[in-house]
């Protein structure tokens, strides 16, 4: 292979997929960004990311965005559920799913104390905050 081909990494890792959720929803400046290592309490993912947008907009812009990014790193959406309506949207990358809240559904719900016995990875590295 020539080394100046453009080659696309294809992350498959869930931990790292969860990291790179974490790094695309930053640079769109998503809100209260929390990743909790959910594995050893349930099947349904390896990986919760969860955070906040201001406004609807904002939640369809994050998960457009994400979306997008994940693809180009090889990692396809399985499912999406609310983007439309934007007050919470669910995206289901498989070994991590993704759950974008506004503020009123984010406070109501409180999926991190739901999950708080689950391990917090420290974004705060990943973010530079």
């Amino acid at each position: 292979m020539n080394e100046n081909e453009n080659t696309q990494v294809t992350l498959t890792d869930p931990r790292e997929i969860a990291i790179e959720a974490v790094k695309i929803l930053d640079s769109k400046k998503a809100q209260e960004i929390k990743c909790l290592r959910i594995d050893d309490k349930t099947v349904i993912a390896d990986y919760f990311v969860i955070c906040r947008g201001s406004s609807n907009t904002q939640i369809r812009a994050l998960a457009g965005e994400l979306e997008e990014k994940m693809r180009e790193k090889g990692v396809e959406l399985l499912r999406d559920e609310g983007t439309n309506e934007a007050i919470w949207a669910v995206l289901d990358f498989g070994s991590v799913i993704v759950h974008i809240f506004d503020r009123a559904s984010h406070d109501f719900y409180k999926l991190d104390k739901l999950w708080s016995d689950a391990e917090d990875i420290d974004v705060s590295e990943l973010i530079g905050k």
